[in-house]
């Protein structure tokens, strides 16, 4: 298979926002940006271990919806502040339908979504 046929997906995520890009089409080298998604993030709670386990919670929610934009996906480069991104891939990595994703990571400070677009297109190019 080669490069030009693969559907190629890029993700800027923190712990609590990501944005997915997807590659306009197979022929073309620019990248349109596909949506985003929050992740509100765990409320007060007394009981920490109960605070905890809705922090897991809500950050496999999170995941799952990134995931779910990108259906099919060949390649997934991630990026962004701190180590979700390799958590992020990790998860891809135990879910069946991702097994045979290649995915990469980089860390980069949050862009706009032009400038987004733009980074991932060159990184696949």
């Amino acid at each position: 298979m080669t490069t030009h046929n693969k559907k190629q997906f890029g993700v800027w995520m923190d712990t609590q926002h990501a944005t997915v890009a997807v590659k306009k089409s197979p022929e073309s080298k620019d990248f349109v940006i596909l949506g985003h998604v929050k992740n509100p993030g765990a409320e007060r709670n007394s009981n920490e271990n109960a605070a905890n386990n809705q922090e897991i919670a809500l950050m496999h929610k999170f995941f799952k919806e990134i995931a779910a934009m990108m259906p099919n996906a060949d390649e997934i480069h991630v990026t962004g502040t701190g180590q979700v991104q390799e958590q992020f891939i990790h998860f891809l990595a135990e879910t069946p339908q991702y097994k045979n994703t290649v995915s990469t990571e980089s860390t980069s400070n949050k862009m706009g979504d032009e400038q987004l677009a733009a980074f991932f297109g060159d990184h696949f190019n």
